[in-house]
């Protein structure tokens, strides 16, 4: 199990977020009361899909032995409130000496990632109030 834990203070949206070794920031833009210091929670959302895409795109041709230089993973997200839905757009872009069929390939893998697999499934949350 993977564990993070973010800390907000009295700087408005200003939120840092911890997990084993690394630190990122978290923030609002300007125009809705943050300092803008840090991705939005939407954007980290979209990062983790991202780069779990990519990672899995390096993992899989290194295994394969195919000749992938680099792989860039352009993740966008929008809210149906309305309907309850969301929907995340990928375009995957593939550099290096490929086959059409390596690419294809590839195309079918990005979509195997844990993240999209977590986000694609239902979830269930489990929230509790803890003493400090």
């Amino acid at each position: 199990m993977s564990t993070v834990t973010a800390r907000i203070e009295r700087t408005p949206y200003e939120t840092h977020i911890s997990g084993k070794t690394q630190v990122i920031v978290a923030d609002e833009p300007f125009d809705v009361g943050g300092l803008d210091r840090g991705m939005r929670p939407t954007e980290l959302l979209c990062s983790a899909l991202a780069s779990c895409i990519v990672i899995t795109l390096r993992m899989y041709a290194d295994r394969k032995g195919w000749p992938l230089e680099s792989a860039v993973a352009h993740v966008d997200y929008a809210r149906d409130v309305e309907n309850n839905r969301s929907l995340f757009t990928t375009q995957v872009i593939l550099n290096g000496d490929l086959s059409e069929e390596q690419r294809l390939r590839l195309r079918e893998i990005a979509d195997r990632c844990p993240i999209h697999k977590a986000l694609a499934n239902p979830i269930d949350f489990d929230t509790a109030l803890i003493e400090p």
